[in-house]
């Protein structure tokens, strides 16, 4: 038992691995009930990280060994607020996935069942690497498996879609790698991301570094104009690479930001604080306006994720604690109510083997169950009060208008935009009379496919109803790194509010401040301490 605690973030990231390789030993169809099984494994494994989390700021349940001693590179793994919840939205939006795909899947199930296990294990592995080389193992680890799943599993052009998401991920990669080998240098030839922390650097290099760090996130979040790969290989992967994509891997482009662009080149992130924001609220606008006119359902809820992720750009970049806090929820709250709403077009996909919005019309008495579920998740994805996605957008809102007011009003018209767009849509699927003779023949949620949305239905109104019980951990993280920011190696950082309430921040040279001196300086602007 004492070897397990000690090494349970090994065991979470390499379960899956392990069924994946087991999975591959057996025949036929038993590499799908492995594979339920080891990402269920993988889930229940996981909450021990939850249940036994203190809460405490920085980095719990820390493993280190040396890996390769010759060139500086350890394996080293931790959680913290920010990684702890999406560890856990990987496991179960992983095992549900998985149990989804039993259903759908009739083709090379050993080699699906497999890719979809070693992408666990890569998403895994890179929210809990602290060894910037061992993140950038997981991090490419993650981009094969899903360029096979799109790729082989994918719909007419998954070719197509599959080479662009390729491309775009392999670029933004490059680059953030000429970056780490000039860090690895610069710190002593060592990749530990807490001796980074405390780099001299100066602006040039901050801004050089920034750019390739913040353009390889960038392009995975994605960020206009860097999001045309992200509606192709939506709609061109199938159901539960759709749900992993929008669910978790998206996130590693914001999570990216937290853990590594943001505390790594603070100076750099205040001079393309506004750049970053502009481009996030034309991202939340846009991505509404083009979700608006589209004809495809999941083409629909691609574009919505541009849209919402938007909203997590406009939080992080803000500054703000609450903002922050809000963006790191709405990154939980995108996982699952938009990783809901593929798994439902992918059922309703399955029976009509149509995403057309002119296709369907009047299936609300036909399906009642599935009608009640689409509702819901509908609800949580425009923020309506009392789920999920309300409590992350208020947040968002209101944390950011203090620093970023005119970008803040003209991206709250993206509140209004999903709303307009999603109910547009659910009226001309669901509801009106029945056009198409061949629905009056669909039959509804089947009780698995209920098994397999209950838990996200749950945890909608949990989140929306119930939000202290994720934000504790979050908010000590997000304090954690706003202080990190401001004592930047040696670096103070003074600050005013203006009347506006707008926050300035002006770093200038000097010794690092005492805890008590920054208690004095933060209180007044509500930055809460973590000493």
């Amino acid at each position: 038992m004492l070897w397990f605690n000690e090494h349970i973030l090994t065991v979470v990231v390499f379960l899956p691995l392990a069924f994946a390789a087991l999975g591959l030993l057996l025949k036929g169809s038993w590499s799908k009930y492995i594979a339920t099984l080891g990402t269920l494994v993988t889930f229940v494994v996981s909450l021990h990280l939850w249940y036994h989390d203190s809460g405490a700021a920085g980095f719990r349940f820390s493993e280190t060994m040396s890996w390769i001693p010759s060139l500086g590179i350890q394996y080293k793994l931790g959680v913290d607020g920010f990684s702890l919840w999406l560890v856990l939205l990987t496991t179960i939006l992983s095992f549900l996935s998985v149990v989804f795909s039993t259903g759908s899947i009739q083709q090379r199930e050993k080699e699906y069942y497999f890719f979809m296990l070693v992408l666990e294990c890569g998403m895994l592995g890179a929210l809990v690497a602290l060894d910037v080389f061992l993140f950038y193992i997981f991090w490419e680890a993650m981009l094969i498996p899903m360029y096979f799943l799109i790729g082989i599993w994918g719909g007419k052009e998954k070719i197509y879609a599959a080479i662009k998401f390729f491309i775009f991920t392999l670029v933004g990669s490059v680059l953030m790698l000429v970056a780490i080998l000039y860090l690895y240098f610069k710190a002593g030839q060592t990749f530990e991301l807490s001796q980074w922390y405390n780099l001299e650097l100066n602006l040039t290099e901050q801004l050089w570094l920034f750019a390739a760090f913040a353009l390889s996130f960038a392009i995975k979040v994605p960020m206009v104009p860097l999001h045309t790969w992200l509606p192709d290989a939506h709609v061109q992967a199938p159901t539960a690479g759709s749900v992993i994509l929008a669910g978790i891997l998206l996130k590693m482009g914001t999570y990216g930001f937290v853990r590594f662009a943001m505390p790594l080149f603070p100076e750099a992130l205040l001079k393309s604080q506004s750049l970053l924001a502009l481009l996030a609220v034309i991202g939340i606008v846009y991505g509404a306006l083009v979700a608006m006119v589209q004809k495809d359902i999941k083409k629909l809820v691609a574009y919505s994720s541009v849209s919402h992720l938007g909203f997590v750009m406009l939080g992080l970049m803000s500054l703000s604690p609450h903002a922050i806090n809000g963006a790191v929820y709405q990154m939980l709250n995108h996982g699952i109510s938009t990783g809901a709403l593929f798994l439902l077009v992918g059922m309703i996909y399955d029976r009509t083997h149509t995403r057309e919005i002119k296709d369907y019309g009047g299936i609300a008495k036909q399906v009642p169950i599935f009608t009640v579920i689409f509702m819901i998740v509908t609800f949580s994805s425009i923020a309506l009060p009392g789920t999920n996605g309300f409590i992350g957008e208020f947040l968002i809102l209101s944390g950011a208008y203090a620093s970023l007011p005119w970008l803040t009003i003209v991206g709250s018209t993206g509140v209004v935009l999903s709303a307009v767009y999603m109910l547009w849509m659910v009226e001309r699927v669901f509801f009106g009379e029945m056009r198409n003779p061949k629905l009056a023949t669909l039959t509804d949620l089947k009780w698995k496919e209920i098994f397999v949305m209950a838990p996200l239905v749950v945890l909608i109104f949990w989140m929306g109803v119930q939000p202290k019980f994720f934000l504790d951990k979050v908010d000590v993280a997000s304090q954690s790194l706003l202080l990190q920011m401001k004592t930047y190696r040696g670096v103070q950082v003074s600050k005013k509010v203006s009347l506006r309430g707008t926050l300035s921040l002006r770093a200038q040279q000097g010794v690092a401040i005492s805890p008590v001196k920054q208690k004095r300086l933060l209180h007044p602007a509500g930055f809460a301490m973590t000493e």
